[in-house]
């Protein structure tokens, strides 16, 4: 991930096989292959990959020689546009924590692909694009409630 977040495309498709495949699932952007994943990270990525305050917080690791599973909390400010995350929005300057969970597949201890998931539901009501009002989002609370699980549901209050 160094290599990502420094911006070094080449150092960062040395850890991939021939034919790997990066799918940002809530966006469907991604690249299929050595060159549209390399178009991708040099168009969509590169100088936008998350903003300098960017903190990851792993809540859970799953590995095999065969796949890396990681259950994260992404906090940052969002200063900067992200076409991977938030193709089309504009910097709103609000800090947000969302969970995401990454799936990497391995073959011969290279990166054959890469599933990103996240919700997008509750990144968008807290940059102020939704209003959660009448629908089952919380915001920042799935963080929270990673974090601690004794937290009650906002829903039911059965937890």
């Amino acid at each position: 991930m160094d290599a990502e977040l420094n911006g070094d495309l080449d150092r960062t498709l040395a850890t991939m096989t021939s034919n790997p495949h990066i799918v940002n699932v809530p966006t469907m952007i991604g690249g299929q292959g050595e060159q549209g994943v390399r178009t991708f990270y040099a168009n969509r990525l590169i100088g936008q990959f998350f903003p300098p305050d960017v903190e990851f917080e792993t809540i859970s690791r799953t590995y095999s020689p065969e796949r890396l599973i990681d259950e994260l909390i992404i906090s940052f400010t969002h200063t900067i546009e992200m076409d991977h995350l938030l193709p089309g929005v504009k910097p709103t300057g609000k800090f947000v924590e969302a969970v995401f969970v990454v799936i990497v597949g391995i073959e011969d201890g290279k990166v054959s692909y890469e599933h990103i998931h996240w919700d997008q539901g509750n990144l968008l009501v807290q940059l102020g694009l939704i209003d959660p009002e009448g629908l089952p989002l919380t915001g920042a609370g799935a963080a929270a409630k990673l974090r601690n699980p004794s937290i009650p549901d906002p829903f039911f209050n059965e937890s």
